[in-house]
């Protein structure tokens, strides 16, 4: 029996973090599978979001998908 629920911890190419949610393809390559985290700020940066704002928005991310 195949059971698909089991989550796969991956390791970020772009920050070394782990995750175990749904992979980021990266918009560069499009090839490359990042964490979210890495996903978001890489599109962030392609609109010309500075660092310090992207911080806050996946910051505002967590804290509203915390309990979903």
């Amino acid at each position: 029996m195949k059971n698909e629920n089991i989550a796969r911890i991956r390791i970020c190419p772009r920050c070394g973090k782990p995750y175990s949610a749904p992979p980021a393809l990266s918009r560069t390559d499009n090839e490359t599978l990042f964490c979210p985290d890495c996903g978001t700020r890489e599109a962030l940066e392609s609109i010309g979001v500075k660092a310090d704002e992207q911080e806050q928005i996946i910051n505002t991310i967590h804290r509203h998908t915390q309990n979903v």
